[in-house]
């Protein structure tokens, strides 16, 4: 069956090495104790940091009429964005993988770009897709640790650095546009949540992943208290 498309963009470009699935089982999706389970990972995130470029940067040519400090700071995610896809080819290589071993997933690219408004767009991806990425980085660290695998520790923990930035930004700028445009804003806010939680269904169904979530990491993300219960409620039901 193919993606609604009322739900999902065309998939980004990629070059005959690739293979790009519609859906979460159409992936190899190797059990964790397979030997190429971390290459299949580090193929999926390296594409997902490539996603995530292409979003910030189609958030600029789109927005063009943004305020000038938010397109600085989407500027300075896709450079980050960018960074992190190289990180992870660089060490994908290093342990014996290599482009287009596995096939790919652009659900979040494909979502993003059928939501009209900035406001949504932030939104949907950086309060929600790396919001829980920050939680799912903070699992990854502690997991690494404990496999004393300090390649994956090093570089998770440069992640989080700037994925927090990430969402921190959009935290602050929602805010100031909900300031300033009030029920407009909302509307379209709500409008891509609903937008984003019905593409997702068709992706994954019910195998949603939450990861624990991180309230320390949360709050200096910029979230309030109960924004992060709200997360851990909606965790807790998985």
């Amino acid at each position: 069956m193919t993606l609604d498309p009322k739900l999902f963009g065309d998939n980004p470009v990629r070059d005959a090495r690739f293979v790009s699935k519609d859906r979460w089982h159409d992936l190899v999706n190797l059990p964790p104790d397979d030997p190429n389970n971390s290459l299949e990972f580090l193929t999926r995130q390296m594409n997902e940091e490539l996603n995530a470029t292409e979003m910030a940067a189609r958030n600029l040519v789109d927005f063009p009429d943004a305020d000038w400090g938010l397109r600085m700071a989407i500027a300075r995610q896709a450079a980050d964005e960018a960074r992190h896809a190289m990180a992870f080819r660089r060490l994908l290589e290093q342990r014996g993988g290599y482009l287009g071993q596995f096939p790919v997933i652009n659900f979040q690219f494909r979502i993003m770009m059928m939501i009209p408004s900035l406001i949504g767009r932030l939104t949907v991806a950086n309060r929600s897709f790396e919001a829980a990425g920050i939680d799912a980085i903070q699992d990854g660290i502690d997991s690494s640790k404990r496999k004393s695998d300090v390649e994956f520790t090093s570089l998770f923990d440069q992640q989080l650095a700037d994925e927090m930035q990430h969402v921190r930004f959009a935290n602050v700028w929602v805010k100031k546009i909900v300031d300033r445009e009030g029920a407009r804003a909302l509307m379209a806010l709500a409008r891509a949540v609903a937008h984003a939680n019905a593409a997702m269904k068709e992706i994954v169904g019910g195998d949603i992943v939450f990861y624990p979530v991180s309230d320390e990491l949360r709050r200096e993300a910029g979230f309030t208290d109960d924004e992060i219960q709200t997360a851990r409620e909606l965790a807790d039901q998985k």
